[in-house]
């Protein structure tokens, strides 16, 4: 996902392990900065108008492990909680973000409120604000280097807006965001020379198709563009089967794959998907997998249906 400095006793050990990601993982400073495996089941995160598409209430986790087997290796909680609001057709929320990759710590809080408009019987346009702290730290001075580059800590924190717009029905969406509208650069220091703080744009699409009585098919595309970093795109295809399990593929145009299983359990949504390199180097056996867990529960009118768009 991202380029940072990893922990390290000496300038020549942080050096050799840099080196040794930059082979297994590739150049994470060309990528972009956080985003996860099972965004077709909660895209609210990166666009909160996307919470208007389920008239239940909703309180949704995501635990994702990078690098599984590397000390140090980038470790993600997502939290979001969803209020609809029918009387105005609106919805309001919370979304939380802890992530961490060695002596790097970034912690997002953000509040948002989307309303809809009704364009025909069955379409509607979405809009989205959100806004609220971004803190960043690094602590260098853990290095042990005597690098002056390095040589103080960083503890910052920014206020934060983000927008969004989904044009929805009952069965596709198509949307466009920007939930994090970077004014000024955090960490200044740090060796990704400020990627994940960059303005992130975010274009998403997905569609839910009826095969016959027992089988439902869902392509979800998501296209993530900041300035100075390589446009991805990922496509996903998800079986649902008696709209209970759901068997998904992933692929990511930096060279990743992942699998991913779905239930529906009334209320409940339990997810889970692991992801590995499709580079050379990865499928010759020099690969660190991602391992990604979601738990949602939702709650209010139709909490029991499963929502699968």
């Amino acid at each position: 996902m991202k380029l940072k400095i990893i922990n390290g006793k000496n300038t020549g050990g942080l050096l050799a392990v840099l080196s040794f990601l930059m082979v297994t993982t590739g150049v994470r400073a060309q990528q972009q900065s956080f985003s996860y495996t099972q965004y077709m089941d909660n895209l609210t995160p990166l666009n909160p108008a996307y919470s208007l598409l389920d008239k239940a209430g909703s309180i949704s986790s995501l635990a994702r492990r990078e690098w599984a087997g590397i000390e140090g290796a980038p470790t993600t909680f997502l939290f979001n909680g969803n209020l609809p609001i029918p009387s105005i057709n609106a919805s309001t929320g919370l979304i939380v973000l802890n992530d961490q990759f060695a002596i790097e710590h970034q912690t997002e809080v953000n509040a948002y409120f989307a309303k809809a408009i009704q364009l025909g019987p069955e379409h509607f346009l979405a809009v989205s604000i959100n806004a609220g702290v971004r803190s960043y730290t690094a602590n260098f001075s853990t290095l042990g280097t005597v690098d002056p580059v390095f040589a103080n800590n960083i503890n910052e924190t920014r206020p934060n807006v983000g927008f969004g717009v989904l044009y929805y029905s009952s069965w596709y969406y198509l949307g466009v965001s920007i939930p994090e509208l970077t004014i000024n650069s955090l960490g200044t220091a740090s060796i990704q020379d400020n990627t994940n703080f960059r303005n992130h744009y975010y274009f998403s699409g997905a569609l839910i198709t009826t095969l016959n009585d027992d089988f439902k098919f869902k392509p979800a595309t998501l296209f993530s563009y900041a300035k100075g970093v390589p446009l991805i795109a990922d496509i996903s295809g998800t079986l649902y089967i008696k709209d209970i399990v759901g068997i998904g593929l992933n692929y990511r145009t930096n060279k990743e794959m992942a699998g991913m299983l779905t239930l529906n359990l009334d209320a409940f949504r339990i997810g889970y998907s692991y992801q590995f390199g499709t580079a050379p180097e990865n499928l010759g056996g020099l690969n660190n997998a991602t391992h990604e867990v979601t738990l949602s529960y939702r709650f209010g009118k139709g909490a029991a249906n499963p929502k699968l768009l």
